[in-house]
């Protein structure tokens, strides 16, 4: 039931970039170990599984603590997740709060908030979990997490390109990861007809045969995020200890991109690009996937 495991060497790479945004600064040249990584994103199955067998209640699930929140009303503080919702037309891409929405009642078995909205995607990226539901899935599958420096390399699958693929991000006109078509917030054409997230593995997979490591949905990583990565080498050994308790006050680096980036909005579906999260954020655009040392 857990997701095969490709293993990869380990090795130095350059990352990061100096082409797109600036938190993605400096370039630096970077060394991880050997190490087996997932071959998707854990599925909504999988998490399933995890929950029948430890009874697990994620985050977005609990009552919220009024002390984590001052200044929010009591009668505000509703279990529920982040839902992106698409605008009527076009709107000021500066404001993100026009597109994105709490859903009261939001988890990762209705990540929408509505009943029977996961039917028919056992095969889809479990979303709605933060980064303490990422860490429990973890440690019950005997893996681990990796550190934003091991997601990187594994993501370049040894291309050393701007995209897994090349430096064109549709050659020959192909569609290479889920990816949002059209004009965002407001028309989604739909990446191979999936508006949202699509089933792991609809995309061609990267050098090292790992799948939507760019795209579908964005994934944690132990590191915790800093605007601009650190000379002295602490953003790739980079983490923090993980734990199951979540932290509103600590932001975790999000890598690979989702289904809601679009090129006049968000360019970060490329292994450098990187975003910050809240420990206890859970959206309906990200993910994880796992890893073991070797």
């Amino acid at each position: 039931m857990l997701t095969e495991l490709i293993e990869l060497p380990g090795g130095t790479f350059h990352m990061g970039s100096a082409a797109f945004y600036p938190e993605e600064t400096p370039v630096h040249a970077a060394t991880v170990g050997a190490l087996g990584v997932e071959r998707h994103p854990v599925t909504t199955a999988q998490y399933a599984r995890f929950v029948e067998d430890t009874g697990y209640v994620t985050v977005a699930e609990r009552p919220l603590d009024p002390s984590a929140y001052p200044g929010v009303a009591a009668s505000d503080l509703i279990p529920g997740g982040l839902v992106f919702r698409p605008t009527a037309g076009p709107v000021d891409l500066r404001d993100w709060r026009q597109w994105w929405d709490w859903a009261p009642g939001a988890w990762w078995r209705q990540p929408f908030g509505d009943p029977g909205s996961l039917e028919g995607r056992p095969d889809h990226p479990v979303v709605q979990v933060c980064y303490a539901d990422a860490v429990a899935y973890a440690q019950w599958a005997g893996r681990r997490l990796p550190t934003e420096a091991e997601w990187e390399y594994a993501a370049g699958g040894g291309a050393g390109t701007t995209y897994p693929w090349g430096e064109e991000v549709s050659p020959g006109g192909v569609l290479m990861a889920n990816t949002w078509q059209g004009r965002f917030p407001y028309r989604n054409d739909g990446a191979l007809g999936w508006v949202g997230t699509s089933p792991v593995g609809t995309f061609p997979p990267n050098g090292f045969g790992l799948l939507d490591m760019i795209g579908n949905v964005w994934e944690w990583t132990t590191t915790r995020y800093s605007i601009r990565h650190r000379r002295e080498g602490a953003g790739e050994k980079g983490c923090c200890t993980p734990s199951r308790e979540a932290d509103p006050s600590v932001n975790q680096t999000l890598k690979g991109g989702s289904h809601l980036c679009a090129p006049e909005y968000c360019h970060r579906y490329r292994p450098a690009a990187r975003s910050s999260q809240s420990q206890d954020s859970a959206t309906t655009h990200i993910g994880f996937r796992c890893v073991v040392d070797l």
